[in-house]
């Protein structure tokens, strides 16, 4: 489903969420196409990225160098063309804090900025899609939260910070931009197939809506969760673009599905999760959900990646690794 980004301190484990989203139909724009990295091979696929964390003279650290990626194959590569530690919106150098990354969630393209400042996308065993120059508005790309759908063949690019500006979502095969979502709207990622972008938005005292809007930005369906969805985040939307999931974590773990269009709970399946706190939450089949489970354990980050069976409750493990010691933040795959 949405190829949320997990951004996990490597000292202090948290995670970025995008803040805000962003719509006004905008024309669409073509980017340029480049040839392939010979670090990809088209069999393998990115586990997730990292960048290095450095020490600062009086203490505390700051990232540095280039992002990394770490592939399923235990294969380590650089993105040589991608900007590191972010650039403020006048261009110059932040200095601290990394630049806006994404890894899609079949692991096979990453969006990020380039070190010229274009937002563009790479392919394992393919090529780059640079956007157009102004495909974005001018803002710190810190400010920035890019999310890709689950097959990376959509890209939403969240502008928050002190002034925040509607989401732009992208096709990135083509770079043309397809729609724009308002920035009042908390965008939490795409649905299952990637055709909806899902949000939500605070409605009256103490109630936030879940809102469905389509890749051109208009608003499909909304609706006032229970809860038990609203208070257990994060949430994800299937591929029908109606069915909410949400993962109740604890001794008394439980998966919980929502129709927006029936207002009601579809479904309650006790759960037997692995330990460390739930970060991201994907659709990634008609019946199947994906959970990362990240926890802080003797000076490293383990990740734990379960697949949960709507129907039945039955968790498998999918994958298990630990971060490279050494990393700043780090951006995993999303399903």
């Amino acid at each position: 489903m949405r190829a949320k980004i997990l951004v996990v301190m490597a000292t202090a484990l948290a995670l970025s969420w995008p803040a805000t989203a962003h719509a006004e139909p905008h024309g669409s724009h073509s980017g340029s196409h480049t040839g392939s990295h010979s670090g990809f091979h088209s069999g393998d696929t990115i586990r997730y990225a990292s960048i290095k964390s450095c020490p600062v003279k009086g203490g505390g650290t700051r990232a540095c160098g280039d992002w990394r990626l770490v592939m399923h194959s235990g294969e380590r590569t650089t993105l040589p063309d991608a900007q590191g530690v972010a650039r403020e919106a006048d261009g110059s150098s932040n200095g601290y804090v990394p630049a806006a990354i994404a890894v899609s969630g079949n692991g096979r393209r990453v969006a990020y900025f380039t070190k010229k400042g274009r937002l563009a996308v790479r392919t394992l065993g393919g090529g780059v899609r640079q956007f157009a120059r102004d495909a974005l508005p001018k803002a710190a790309q810190y400010e920035v939260t890019l999310l890709l759908s689950d097959d990376g063949a959509r890209l939403a690019a969240v502008i928050g910070g002190e002034r925040p500006a509607d989401t732009r979502v992208f096709d990135t095969a083509t770079g043309d931009l397809l729609g724009t979502i308002p920035d009042e709207v908390s965008v939490l990622g795409f649905s299952g197939d990637g055709d909806e972008v899902f949000t939500s938005v605070p409605a009256d005292e103490s109630v936030t809506d879940l809102v469905v809007h389509g890749l051109t930005g208009e608003e499909l369906r909304r609706a006032t969760p229970p809860q038990v969805i609203e208070a257990n985040v994060p949430q994800a939307l299937a591929a029908d673009g109606r069915t909410v999931a949400s993962l109740v974590t604890g001794s008394k773990a439980e998966l919980v599905t929502y129709d927006m269009d029936g207002d009601q709970i579809t479904g309650r399946k006790k759960v037997r999760l692995p330990a460390g706190d739930l970060h991201m939450l994907d659709w990634t089949g008609e019946t199947q959900v994906t959970a990362h489970l990240a926890g802080h354990s003797s000076g490293a980050t383990r990740v734990t990646i379960v697949q949960i069976d709507t129907v039945t409750g039955q968790v498998r493990v999918r994958d298990r690794y630990t971060v490279l010691r050494d990393s700043y933040v780090f951006a995993a795959c999303g399903g």
